[in-house]
Protein backbone atom coordinates (compact mmCIF):
# COMPACT_ATOMS: atom_id res chain seq x y z
CA UNK A 1 0.00 0.00 0.00
CA UNK A 2 1.43 3.27 -1.17
CA UNK A 3 2.13 6.28 1.60
CA UNK A 4 -0.80 8.47 0.62
CA UNK A 5 -3.14 5.48 0.47
CA UNK A 6 -2.07 4.68 4.11
CA UNK A 7 -2.64 8.71 5.04
CA UNK A 8 -6.25 8.55 3.55
CA UNK A 9 -6.70 5.24 5.44
CA UNK A 10 -5.63 6.57 8.68
CA UNK A 11 -7.72 9.52 8.18
CA UNK A 12 -10.94 7.62 7.29
CA UNK A 13 -10.20 5.94 10.48
CA UNK A 14 -10.36 8.67 12.63
CA UNK A 15 -13.19 10.44 11.23
CA UNK A 16 -15.13 7.25 11.77
CA UNK A 17 -13.87 7.36 15.29
CA UNK A 18 -14.79 10.33 16.14
CA UNK A 19 -17.69 11.19 14.03
CA UNK A 20 -19.83 10.84 17.70
CA UNK A 21 -17.38 13.47 19.50
CA UNK A 22 -18.23 16.90 19.99
CA UNK A 23 -15.90 19.92 20.74
CA UNK A 24 -15.95 23.51 22.51
CA UNK A 25 -13.72 25.87 23.45
CA UNK A 26 -14.29 29.36 25.97
CA UNK A 27 -11.91 31.97 26.61
CA UNK A 28 -10.39 33.07 29.91
CA UNK A 29 -11.25 36.59 30.42
CA UNK A 30 -9.52 39.91 32.27
CA UNK A 31 -11.70 42.08 34.24
CA UNK A 32 -10.63 45.45 33.00
CA UNK A 33 -12.47 47.20 35.57
CA UNK A 34 -15.34 46.52 37.99
CA UNK A 35 -13.65 44.53 41.14
CA UNK A 36 -16.40 42.83 43.32
CA UNK A 37 -19.55 44.56 41.81
CA UNK A 38 -21.20 41.52 39.72
CA UNK A 39 -22.08 39.97 42.49
CA UNK A 40 -22.96 43.01 44.43
CA UNK A 41 -25.19 44.47 41.36
CA UNK A 42 -23.01 47.09 39.71
CA UNK A 43 -21.35 47.64 36.10
CA UNK A 44 -18.07 45.42 35.14
CA UNK A 45 -16.09 45.88 32.29
CA UNK A 46 -14.42 42.53 31.13
CA UNK A 47 -12.77 40.85 28.31
CA UNK A 48 -12.45 37.73 26.43
CA UNK A 49 -8.55 36.78 25.80
CA UNK A 50 -6.99 34.34 23.33
CA UNK A 51 -6.04 31.95 26.26
CA UNK A 52 -8.72 28.80 26.16
CA UNK A 53 -9.90 26.18 27.72
CA UNK A 54 -11.08 23.26 25.21
CA UNK A 55 -13.63 20.42 25.76
CA UNK A 56 -13.86 17.49 23.56
CA UNK A 57 -17.07 15.08 24.63
CA UNK A 58 -17.35 11.70 23.19
CA UNK A 59 -20.24 9.14 24.11
CA UNK A 60 -19.72 5.92 25.84
CA UNK A 61 -21.86 2.91 25.23
CA UNK A 62 -22.13 2.18 29.44
CA UNK A 63 -23.57 4.45 31.80
CA UNK A 64 -20.16 5.53 33.25
CA UNK A 65 -18.07 8.92 32.93
CA UNK A 66 -14.46 9.53 32.75
CA UNK A 67 -13.38 13.12 33.40
CA UNK A 68 -9.30 14.09 32.43
CA UNK A 69 -7.83 17.15 32.54
CA UNK A 70 -4.54 17.77 31.53
CA UNK A 71 -4.02 20.12 34.10
CA UNK A 72 -4.68 17.33 36.62
CA UNK A 73 -3.06 14.57 34.84
CA UNK A 74 -2.95 12.39 38.24
CA UNK A 75 -6.30 12.91 39.23
CA UNK A 76 -8.70 11.23 36.29
CA UNK A 77 -11.98 11.00 37.53
CA UNK A 78 -14.52 8.25 36.67
CA UNK A 79 -17.82 8.01 38.11
CA UNK A 80 -21.22 6.57 37.07
CA UNK A 81 -23.27 8.93 34.85
CA UNK A 82 -25.83 8.74 38.07
CA UNK A 83 -23.03 10.10 40.61
CA UNK A 84 -22.31 13.86 39.77
CA UNK A 85 -21.89 14.09 43.97
CA UNK A 86 -18.98 16.58 44.55
CA UNK A 87 -15.41 15.23 44.81
CA UNK A 88 -12.61 16.54 47.73
CA UNK A 89 -8.73 16.29 47.48
CA UNK A 90 -7.24 15.53 44.10
CA UNK A 91 -10.20 15.27 42.09
CA UNK A 92 -11.68 18.98 43.50
CA UNK A 93 -11.01 19.99 40.15
CA UNK A 94 -13.56 17.93 38.88
CA UNK A 95 -16.35 19.72 40.80
CA UNK A 96 -16.35 22.62 38.13
CA UNK A 97 -17.81 20.17 35.17
CA UNK A 98 -19.52 17.48 37.14
CA UNK A 99 -21.03 20.83 38.91
CA UNK A 100 -21.61 21.46 35.08
CA UNK A 101 -23.48 17.90 34.44
CA UNK A 102 -25.81 18.61 37.86
CA UNK A 103 -27.16 22.16 36.31
CA UNK A 104 -28.11 20.51 32.89
CA UNK A 105 -29.84 17.74 34.59
CA UNK A 106 -31.86 20.34 36.73
CA UNK A 107 -32.69 21.50 33.51
CA UNK A 108 -33.30 18.61 31.63
CA UNK A 109 -30.72 19.61 29.42
CA UNK A 110 -28.02 16.51 30.65
CA UNK A 111 -26.61 13.49 28.37
CA UNK A 112 -28.47 10.31 28.93
CA UNK A 113 -25.48 8.51 28.12
CA UNK A 114 -22.34 8.35 29.37
CA UNK A 115 -19.60 10.08 28.15
CA UNK A 116 -15.58 10.78 28.25
CA UNK A 117 -14.99 14.23 28.71
CA UNK A 118 -10.96 15.60 27.57
CA UNK A 119 -9.96 19.04 28.86
CA UNK A 120 -6.93 21.05 28.11
CA UNK A 121 -5.82 24.75 27.68
CA UNK A 122 -3.31 27.00 27.54
CA UNK A 123 -4.83 29.34 30.33
CA UNK A 124 -2.21 29.79 33.47
CA UNK A 125 -4.04 28.55 36.69
CA UNK A 126 -4.86 30.86 39.16
CA UNK A 127 -3.94 33.96 37.82
CA UNK A 128 -6.87 35.56 38.27
CA UNK A 129 -7.97 34.52 34.59
CA UNK A 130 -11.41 32.72 35.29
CA UNK A 131 -9.96 29.53 33.91
CA UNK A 132 -12.83 27.91 35.72
CA UNK A 133 -15.15 29.90 34.29
CA UNK A 134 -14.02 29.16 30.80
CA UNK A 135 -14.05 25.02 31.84
CA UNK A 136 -17.72 25.11 33.11
CA UNK A 137 -18.68 27.34 29.51
CA UNK A 138 -16.14 24.48 27.28
CA UNK A 139 -18.01 21.47 29.21
CA UNK A 140 -21.58 22.84 28.79
CA UNK A 141 -21.19 23.54 25.29
CA UNK A 142 -19.64 20.24 24.94
CA UNK A 143 -22.50 18.05 26.88
CA UNK A 144 -25.02 20.32 25.45
CA UNK A 145 -23.89 19.48 21.86
CA UNK A 146 -23.84 15.03 22.74
CA UNK A 147 -27.74 16.07 24.00
CA UNK A 148 -28.74 17.33 20.67
CA UNK A 149 -29.53 20.88 23.27
CA UNK A 150 -28.46 24.68 22.88
CA UNK A 151 -29.10 27.52 25.04
CA UNK A 152 -28.39 31.31 24.11
CA UNK A 153 -25.47 33.23 25.57
CA UNK A 154 -27.12 34.62 28.28
CA UNK A 155 -28.59 31.59 29.64
CA UNK A 156 -25.37 29.65 29.40
CA UNK A 157 -23.69 32.25 31.41
CA UNK A 158 -26.75 31.67 34.30
CA UNK A 159 -26.62 27.62 34.04
CA UNK A 160 -22.41 28.07 34.83
CA UNK A 161 -22.68 30.45 37.24
CA UNK A 162 -25.59 28.61 38.84
CA UNK A 163 -23.06 25.44 39.15
CA UNK A 164 -20.40 27.47 41.01
CA UNK A 165 -22.66 29.08 43.07
CA UNK A 166 -24.33 26.02 44.17
CA UNK A 167 -22.14 22.61 43.33
CA UNK A 168 -18.85 24.32 44.13
CA UNK A 169 -20.01 26.98 46.70
CA UNK A 170 -17.87 29.74 45.36
CA UNK A 171 -20.96 32.95 45.91
CA UNK A 172 -19.87 34.61 42.09
CA UNK A 173 -21.52 37.17 40.20
CA UNK A 174 -21.51 36.80 36.52
CA UNK A 175 -18.69 38.71 35.24
CA UNK A 176 -16.62 35.67 34.55
CA UNK A 177 -19.06 33.33 32.61
CA UNK A 178 -20.57 36.31 31.04
CA UNK A 179 -17.49 37.88 29.57
CA UNK A 180 -16.50 34.35 27.93
CA UNK A 181 -19.56 33.73 26.68
CA UNK A 182 -20.00 37.39 25.24
CA UNK A 183 -16.57 38.25 24.20
CA UNK A 184 -15.97 39.72 20.96
CA UNK A 185 -12.81 40.58 19.07
CA UNK A 186 -11.41 44.07 19.85
CA UNK A 187 -14.07 44.23 21.82
CA UNK A 188 -14.91 44.78 25.87
CA UNK A 189 -17.96 43.32 27.15
CA UNK A 190 -20.22 45.92 29.31
CA UNK A 191 -22.96 44.21 32.23
CA UNK A 192 -24.97 45.45 34.05
CA UNK A 193 -25.33 43.16 36.62
CA UNK A 194 -28.49 44.41 38.29
CA UNK A 195 -30.41 43.25 35.32
CA UNK A 196 -28.23 41.10 33.87
CA UNK A 197 -27.63 42.85 30.55
CA UNK A 198 -25.15 43.18 27.70
CA UNK A 199 -23.19 45.04 25.69
CA UNK A 200 -19.86 46.09 24.33
CA UNK A 201 -17.21 48.64 23.93
CA UNK A 202 -14.47 48.95 21.08
CA UNK A 203 -11.14 48.14 22.76
CA UNK A 204 -8.84 50.56 22.46
CA UNK A 205 -7.11 50.97 19.08
CA UNK A 206 -3.24 50.54 19.67
CA UNK A 207 -3.17 49.01 23.10
CA UNK A 208 -2.63 45.97 25.02
CA UNK A 209 -3.39 43.76 27.61
CA UNK A 210 -0.37 42.35 29.90
CA UNK A 211 -0.80 40.25 32.64
CA UNK A 212 1.49 40.10 35.76
CA UNK A 213 1.40 36.47 36.94
CA UNK A 214 2.74 36.41 40.84
CA UNK A 215 2.17 32.54 40.91
CA UNK A 216 0.45 33.16 44.40
CA UNK A 217 -2.19 30.55 43.97
CA UNK A 218 -5.70 31.91 45.29
CA UNK A 219 -8.87 28.46 46.02
CA UNK A 220 -11.22 31.49 46.16
CA UNK A 221 -13.48 28.50 47.70
CA UNK A 222 -11.17 28.77 50.89
CA UNK A 223 -10.32 32.32 50.60
CA UNK A 224 -11.58 35.90 52.04
CA UNK A 225 -13.55 35.80 48.73
CA UNK A 226 -16.68 34.40 50.89
CA UNK A 227 -15.50 36.90 53.62
CA UNK A 228 -15.93 39.64 51.50
CA UNK A 229 -19.50 38.68 49.86
CA UNK A 230 -20.88 38.40 53.34
CA UNK A 231 -19.91 41.91 54.36
CA UNK A 232 -21.35 43.47 51.37
CA UNK A 233 -24.40 41.29 51.94
CA UNK A 234 -24.05 43.12 55.75
CA UNK A 235 -23.51 46.40 54.11
CA UNK A 236 -26.92 46.18 51.51
CA UNK A 237 -28.80 45.50 54.39
CA UNK A 238 -27.69 48.06 56.83
CA UNK A 239 -28.48 50.33 54.62
CA UNK A 240 -31.99 49.27 53.32
CA UNK A 241 -32.88 50.43 57.23
CA UNK A 242 -33.20 53.80 55.72
CA UNK A 243 -33.77 52.66 52.11
CA UNK A 244 -35.79 49.82 52.20
CA UNK A 245 -35.99 50.01 48.07
CA UNK A 246 -32.58 50.02 47.27
CA UNK A 247 -32.27 47.17 45.16
CA UNK A 248 -28.94 46.50 45.84
CA UNK A 249 -25.71 47.54 47.35
CA UNK A 250 -23.83 49.36 43.85
CA UNK A 251 -27.28 51.30 43.93
CA UNK A 252 -26.16 53.00 46.87
CA UNK A 253 -24.34 56.37 47.11
CA UNK A 254 -21.92 58.18 49.05
CA UNK A 255 -24.59 60.34 51.29
CA UNK A 256 -26.71 57.71 52.71
CA UNK A 257 -23.72 55.70 53.26
CA UNK A 258 -22.40 58.72 55.02
CA UNK A 259 -25.84 58.93 56.76
CA UNK A 260 -25.98 55.36 57.78
CA UNK A 261 -22.74 55.34 60.55
CA UNK A 262 -21.79 51.83 59.37
CA UNK A 263 -19.31 50.06 61.50
CA UNK A 264 -15.50 49.57 60.22
CA UNK A 265 -14.90 47.21 57.84
CA UNK A 266 -18.20 47.52 56.19
CA UNK A 267 -18.21 51.13 55.94
CA UNK A 268 -15.09 50.39 53.85
CA UNK A 269 -16.31 47.83 51.57
CA UNK A 270 -19.63 49.52 50.61
CA UNK A 271 -17.71 52.68 50.07
CA UNK A 272 -15.22 50.68 47.66
CA UNK A 273 -18.70 49.09 46.05
CA UNK A 274 -20.01 52.67 45.22
CA UNK A 275 -16.77 54.40 44.31
CA UNK A 276 -16.02 51.77 42.29
CA UNK A 277 -19.42 51.82 40.32
CA UNK A 278 -18.59 55.60 39.46
CA UNK A 279 -15.30 54.77 38.28
CA UNK A 280 -17.03 51.99 35.87
CA UNK A 281 -19.67 54.43 34.78
CA UNK A 282 -17.12 57.02 33.87
CA UNK A 283 -15.26 54.26 31.93
CA UNK A 284 -18.08 53.58 30.03
CA UNK A 285 -18.68 57.48 29.15
CA UNK A 286 -15.21 57.55 28.14
CA UNK A 287 -15.02 54.85 25.94
CA UNK A 288 -18.39 55.93 24.34
CA UNK A 289 -16.35 59.12 23.34
CA UNK A 290 -13.44 57.65 22.10
CA UNK A 291 -11.36 59.97 24.79
CA UNK A 292 -7.48 59.25 24.40
CA UNK A 293 -6.37 56.26 26.50
CA UNK A 294 -4.01 58.18 28.92
CA UNK A 295 -7.65 59.69 30.47
CA UNK A 296 -8.97 56.48 31.31
CA UNK A 297 -5.77 54.46 32.29
CA UNK A 298 -5.89 56.58 36.19
CA UNK A 299 -9.27 54.97 36.80
CA UNK A 300 -7.39 51.60 36.85
CA UNK A 301 -4.77 52.77 39.37
CA UNK A 302 -7.61 54.13 41.19
CA UNK A 303 -9.11 50.80 40.94
CA UNK A 304 -6.13 49.08 42.88
CA UNK A 305 -5.86 51.55 45.38
CA UNK A 306 -9.55 51.19 46.20
CA UNK A 307 -9.09 47.56 46.23
CA UNK A 308 -6.16 47.62 48.52
CA UNK A 309 -7.39 50.31 50.90
CA UNK A 310 -11.24 49.37 51.29
CA UNK A 311 -11.74 46.47 49.98
CA UNK A 312 -8.71 44.71 51.36
CA UNK A 313 -8.59 42.38 48.67
CA UNK A 314 -4.94 42.80 47.54
CA UNK A 315 -1.46 41.36 48.51
CA UNK A 316 1.88 42.75 49.19
CA UNK A 317 3.30 41.25 45.51
CA UNK A 318 0.32 42.85 43.87
CA UNK A 319 0.71 46.02 45.29
CA UNK A 320 4.66 46.26 44.19
CA UNK A 321 3.73 45.47 40.85
CA UNK A 322 1.39 48.05 40.67
CA UNK A 323 3.32 50.72 41.74
CA UNK A 324 6.63 49.67 39.96
CA UNK A 325 4.44 49.56 36.63
CA UNK A 326 2.75 53.26 37.54
CA UNK A 327 5.17 56.08 35.92
CA UNK A 328 6.59 53.41 33.17
CA UNK A 329 6.75 53.92 29.73
CA UNK A 330 4.02 52.93 28.08
CA UNK A 331 1.54 52.44 30.76
CA UNK A 332 -1.53 53.03 30.55
CA UNK A 333 -2.79 51.87 33.83
CA UNK A 334 -2.91 48.79 36.56
CA UNK A 335 -4.59 47.10 38.75
CA UNK A 336 -4.82 43.41 40.36
CA UNK A 337 -7.61 41.30 38.44
CA UNK A 338 -9.68 38.92 39.51
CA UNK A 339 -11.11 38.07 43.20
CA UNK A 340 -7.69 39.09 44.67
CA UNK A 341 -5.72 37.13 47.50
CA UNK A 342 -3.00 36.80 45.21
CA UNK A 343 -2.77 36.15 41.14
CA UNK A 344 -1.79 38.78 38.86
CA UNK A 345 -2.09 42.64 37.85
CA UNK A 346 -3.26 43.42 34.68
CA UNK A 347 -0.87 46.24 32.82
CA UNK A 348 -3.10 48.15 30.20
CA UNK A 349 -0.20 49.40 27.88
CA UNK A 350 0.00 51.47 25.13
CA UNK A 351 2.68 50.22 22.02
CA UNK A 352 5.58 52.53 23.89
CA UNK A 353 5.65 49.45 26.71
CA UNK A 354 9.16 47.39 25.48
CA UNK A 355 9.68 44.06 26.69
CA UNK A 356 12.82 46.65 28.75
CA UNK A 357 11.06 47.71 30.41
CA UNK A 358 8.76 44.93 31.43
CA UNK A 359 12.33 43.67 32.51
CA UNK A 360 12.78 46.02 34.75
CA UNK A 361 9.66 45.50 36.47
CA UNK A 362 10.56 41.43 36.70
CA UNK A 363 13.86 41.99 38.35
CA UNK A 364 12.75 44.68 40.53
CA UNK A 365 10.25 41.91 41.53
CA UNK A 366 12.68 39.34 42.22
CA UNK A 367 14.70 41.44 44.08
CA UNK A 368 11.68 41.76 47.03
CA UNK A 369 10.09 38.48 46.88
CA UNK A 370 13.11 35.94 45.37
CA UNK A 371 10.73 34.56 42.31
CA UNK A 372 10.40 35.68 38.77
CA UNK A 373 6.59 36.26 37.56
CA UNK A 374 5.42 35.34 34.64
CA UNK A 375 4.00 37.59 31.88
CA UNK A 376 1.43 36.73 29.23
CA UNK A 377 0.21 39.56 26.62
CA UNK A 378 -3.41 38.64 25.26
CA UNK A 379 -5.58 39.65 22.54
CA UNK A 380 -8.95 40.64 23.30
CA UNK A 381 -11.15 37.70 21.49
CA UNK A 382 -14.31 36.01 20.85
CA UNK A 383 -16.45 33.99 23.57
CA UNK A 384 -16.88 30.77 23.86
CA UNK A 385 -18.47 28.64 20.77
CA UNK A 386 -18.98 25.15 19.62
CA UNK A 387 -16.40 23.24 17.29
CA UNK A 388 -16.40 20.57 14.62
CA UNK A 389 -13.46 18.05 16.03
CA UNK A 390 -13.30 17.21 12.60
CA UNK A 391 -12.65 20.63 11.18
CA UNK A 392 -8.81 21.42 9.43
CA UNK A 393 -6.98 24.34 11.87
CA UNK A 394 -6.74 27.32 9.61
CA UNK A 395 -3.08 27.13 8.96
CA UNK A 396 -3.48 23.14 7.83
CA UNK A 397 -3.37 23.20 4.25
CA UNK A 398 -6.21 21.30 2.20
Amino acid sequence: MKQADEQECGIAAYREFMKDARMAQAPGRIEFLGNHLDYNGGPVLGAAIDGIVCALAMPREEPTIRLFSESFEDAVVETSLDDASPRKGPEAWSNYPLGILWALREKGLAPTQGFELILTTDLPLSAGLSSSAAVELATALALLQLGDHTLDKTELARLCRRAENEFVGMPCGLLDQGVSAHGEANKLVRIDCRDETFSTLPFPENTELQVFDTGLKHDLVDSLYSTRHEECGDALEALRKNQPDLPCLAAADAEALAASSLPEPIAQRARHVIEETARVEQAVALLEDKAPPEEIGPLLFASHASSRELFANSCPELDFLVDDLQGKPGVLGARLTGGGFGGAVLAWTSHEFSGEVAEQTIEAYQKTFGKRPEIHKFKVSEGALALDPLAKPNNEPS
